[in-house]
């Protein structure tokens, strides 16, 4: 409410927040909490498979590097430049859930933050300093060491925004005594960390057999040992993955579990979400084909067969992450905050005295029959515009077509009825927030959307406007209104 909204409008403002961090999280799953430890470990056993007056095989640890230089560009360039656009893009769309965050997770923020600056410390030393760390044993297994705490300190990161992701989702005691400690653990941190760190793993072990089959030729000394070494790591973390995986889901709030037909995919997929009864199982039993099928015959392994399996890892850690912010709704922090961004503990005053009245910017603080319209507009930015658009992804055009027909006009007073009541049909909708004539104005602006077909432009083209009607002689502050009802 006392930020301008940036909104994208042919977009959706949500799907861009996604974009952005489900390809930061296959990185940072992926290369760095899984694959760095495969490579450590890789590594370490070339020292032990060296002769007697080697340090390590030259050959081996050359494939060995060839994979970390992978990583070391991919993690330094994408990896940290969607890091930086989660923080920028979350800043833009969901300035008031992001300041609530960072006021429970200050100082877990702040630990956060320097570990992961010593991780940037460590991959620069780790990669920069292989082939120096070749000339003596002693350097070699100091530069491997380096490779453990390079994979410690990465988990330490995941384990610190795991806790906030699983904050999100259920606060547990936290909305009764709103301590860091409790936020911290709340109820779905150790089961939700407890599955990514084997997935991550399983993802790691994948991508680097991935990449065994374009760096090694057929005719590699050690093609087949580093084959039959990712196979190993798959098998190793894959059960523990798939059991991590049950008691997550079983961690979950029943109001979330209902939520997993429609999050999945959209809406008309729900009716075939029994498919996933099959189509998830084969997706993981892939992987796990793909490893007894390497550690038994690890010369026929052809890069197709490993990059199938790797597109199909890494894809469902991408549907793992829309479901998981999906679930949650209608919250953007659960039993606090919707996922429109007003918190619950506000709507009684929204309802009654109108959401306008709070608003910072907004055309006007009340609606009239001259400025229906436009305080339609900024209704419709205040309460839909973080999950809808007018015409563009997910458009609330459609929305209501679907309900009463496509290409069929829109009646207001439809319309009108059935916002308050979509929260009981949909309960991923936040309830409606307004009083009675912003719903109309709503409505009306709805009914205008279908006829002209306009967009809507966020703040960042339109500009902002200052309600004329809310300042501090007039509207009595919401927090000072909150604590006195």
């Amino acid at each position: 409410m006392d930020f301008p909204m940036f909104h994208l409008d042919w977009l959706n403002d949500r799907f861009l927040i996604a974009v952005i961090a489900i390809v930061h999280v296959f990185i940072n799953h992926g290369l760095a909490v899984g694959f760095i430890p495969y490579i450590a470990w890789l590594e370490q056993k070339g020292v032990r498979m060296a002769g007697a007056a080697d340090i390590t095989d030259p050959e081996w640890d050359h494939l060995i590097y060839r994979k970390m230089k992978v990583a070391f560009i991919i993690t330094t360039t994408l990896g940290a430049m969607t890091g930086v656009g989660i923080w920028f893009s979350a800043g833009l769309i969901s300035p008031s859930s992001i300041g609530s965050l960072i006021r429970v997770f200050y100082f877990a923020w702040f630990v956060e933050w320097l570990t992961f600056v010593t991780e940037v410390v460590l991959i620069m030393i780790y990669f920069l300093t292989w082939k120096q760390s070749n000339h003596s044993l002693k350097a070699k297994i100091r530069h491997i060491r380096f490779g453990w705490f390079l994979s410690i300190f990465s988990w330490i990161t995941m384990c610190i925004i795991v806790s906030i992701l699983g904050f999100m989702m259920d606060p547990g005691n936290w909305n009764n005594d709103h301590s860091l400690i409790s936020g911290f653990t709340n109820p779905i941190y150790l089961p939700q960390l407890f599955f990514r760190t084997p997935t991550a793993m399983v993802l790691g072990g994948v991508f680097g057999m991935l990449l065994t089959t374009l760096f090694a030729s057929r005719n590699s000394k050690w093609r087949e040992t580093a084959l039959k070494d990712g196979a190993r790591w798959m098998l190793c973390w894959a059960p523990v993955s798939l059991a991590a995986a049950i008691i997550y889901y079983k961690a979950m709030p029943e109001a979330m579990r209902e939520n997993l037909s429609t999050a999945v995919g959209t809406m008309e997929f729900a009716q075939y979400y029994d498919l996933l009864r099959y189509i998830i199982p084969g997706a993981v039993s892939l992987v796990v084909v793909l490893g007894v099928w390497t550690w038994l015959r690890p010369r026929s392994v052809r890069m197709w067969m490993v990059l199938v399996p790797c597109i199909a890892a890494f894809g469902f850690l991408g549907i793992f992450e829309r479901v998981r912010e999906f679930i949650r709704k209608p919250y953007v922090i659960g039993g606090y905050m919707y996922s429109n961004l007003l918190r619950k503990e506000d709507y009684p005053l929204y309802k009654r005295n109108g959401l306008l009245t709070y608003a910072t910017y907004a055309t006007a603080g009340k609606v009239t029959p001259e400025n229906k319209l436009s305080t339609g507009q900024d209704v419709f930015m205040l309460s839909c515009s973080r999950c809808h658009t007018t015409n563009g992804i997910n458009s609330i055009v459609y929305v209501f077509e679907r309900l009463y027909g496509v290409g069929k006009p829109l009646d207001e007073n439809s319309v009108a009825a059935y916002i308050p009541n979509m929260h009981q049909g949909r309960t991923y909708m936040p309830p409606f927030p307004g009083n009675t004539e912003e719903l109309h104005a709503l409505a009306a602006y709805i009914k205008h959307l279908q006829v002209t077909g306009e967009s809507l432009e966020g703040a960042q083209s339109a500009g902002v406007m200052v309600n004329p009607d809310n300042n501090m002689h007039n509207t009595q502050p919401l927090a000072d209104t909150a604590q006195s009802k």
